[in-house]
C-alpha cells in the first residue's frame, strides 16, 4: 500500500507544480468551467428550495360547493347524505361550513375585516368542502368532473368549484422544469470535459519532452497519466467551489426581493443554500467531469505521440 500512496502522492505533487508554474491559465479555465457550471447549481439550489413546499401540497382534488342565498340552512344541511353518496367512490370527507364560519375565516386569513364590517350583512353563503382521496392521478379527472357535474344538479347549489387543478398544474410545472435542469446539465456536463481536454491537450504538448524522456527512462504509462488526471480533477473540483460559492452570494439579494414579494402572500419564504452532503456530491461530480476529460484527452494524444 505504501508504494501506491507514494505514487499518487508524487502525481500529486506533479500536478500543484504544473498549475504553479502558469496559474493564470489555470485560473482563466476554473472561471470558464465554473461559468458552465453555475446555471445547474443554481437551478438544483431553486429546486431544492421548492421541494419541500410542493411535498407539502396536496394533490388530491379538493372540491367547494356553494349554496344560494336564497337556500335555507336546514334545506342546506339535509344535502348532506346526498353529497356524501355522490362521493362514496372514493374515500373523501365532507364538512359543511355555515356561512358565519367562512366569514370568520376570511377575515382571519385577510386584510378584509374592516370593508367585511362595512358591509352590515354576511355576503357569504352556506357551502360544503369535500376532499377526496384516491384520485390524484391523471387518468381520474373524468371522475372528478363526473362528481362536479352530479353536485352541481343538487337542488339549491350555486357554484362547484375543483380547488386543486392548481397543484397539479404545479406537479407537472416542476417535473418541466426537473427535466430541462437534468437536460441543461448533461448539454453543460460535455461543455466541462471539452474544456478540460483542451486544456489537458495543451499540457500534453507543452511536456512532451519531458514526457518522451520519461518513456526512454522507462517509465509506464500510468505513472505520466496520473500527474493529467490530477489536474483535471483539480480543475472541475476548482470550478465547483467557485460555481457554489457564485450561488450562495447570488442568494442574498435574490432573498432581499423574494421577501418584499412573499410578503404579500403572507409568507416568509427564502431561498437556503444546498446542505452540507449536496454541497460534497456537487463538488464529486465537479472533479468528476474533471476527471473524464482529462481521462480522454491523455489517452488520446499520449497515444499519437507514441
Amino acid at each position: 500500500m505504501s508504494p501506491w500512496l507514494r505514487q499518487h502522492r508524487f502525481a500529486l505533487v506533479a500536478a500543484l507544480s504544473t498549475v504553479r508554474k502558469s496559474p493564470g491559465s489555470f485560473l482563466f479555465n476554473v472561471l470558464v468551467v465554473a461559468l458552465a457550471l453555475t446555471l445547474p447549481f443554481a437551478g438544483l439550489t431553486l429546486l431544492d428550495n421548492v421541494r419541500p413546499l410542493s411535498e407539502q401540497l396536496s394533490v388530491d382534488p379538493e372540491i367547494s360547493l356553494f349554496m344560494g342565498e336564497d337556500v335555507s340552512r336546514p334545506d342546506a344541511q339535509a344535502l348532506l347524505p346526498q353529497i356524501r353518496q355522490i362521493v362514496a367512490q372514493g374515500k373523501g370527507e365532507v364538512t359543511f361550513v355555515p356561512r358565519e364560519e367562512a366569514l370568520e375565516s376570511l377575515k382571519e386569513r385577510s386584510s378584509l375585516g374592516g370593508v367585511l364590517e362595512t358591509l352590515g350583512e354576511n355576503p357569504l353563503p352556506d357551502s360544503y368542502v369535500m376532499k377526496l382521496d384516491g384520485f390524484a392521478n391523471a387518468g381520474a379527472a373524468a371522475q372528478v368532473d363526473a362528481i362536479t357535474e352530479r353536485l352541481r344538479a343538487l337542488p339549491g347549489v350555486e357554484t362547484v368549484q375543483v380547488d386543486s387543478a392548481w397543484v397539479k398544474r404545479l406537479a407537472a410545472l416542476l417535473g418541466i422544469l426537473r427535466l430541462a435542469l437534468l437536460l441543461l446539465a448533461g448539454t453543460l456536463g460535455i461543455v466541462v470535459i471539452a474544456v478540460v481536454f483542451n486544456t489537458i491537450r495543451l499540457q500534453v504538448l507543452t511536456q512532451k519532452e519531458e514526457i518522451s524522456v520519461s518513456q526512454l527512462l522507462g517509465a509506464t504509462n500510468d505513472f505520466i497519466h496520473r500527474p493529467f488526471f490530477y489536474t483535471g480533477a483539480l480543475l472541475g473540483l476548482c470550478a465547483g467551489g467557485v460555481a457554489l460559492g457564485v450561488v450562495a452570494l447570488a442568494l442574498h439579494p435574490l432573498n432581499g426581493a423574494i421577501a418584499e414579494f412573499a410578503r404579500l402572500y403572507g409568507s416568509q419564504f427564502q431561498l437556503a443554500p444546498l446542505g452540507g452532503l449536496a454541497i460534497a456530491g456537487l463538488l464529486a461530480v465537479s472533479a468528476g467531469l474533471g476527471l473524464v476529460g482529462a481521462l480522454l484527452s491523455v489517452r488520446r494524444h499520449l497515444a499519437r505521440m507514441r
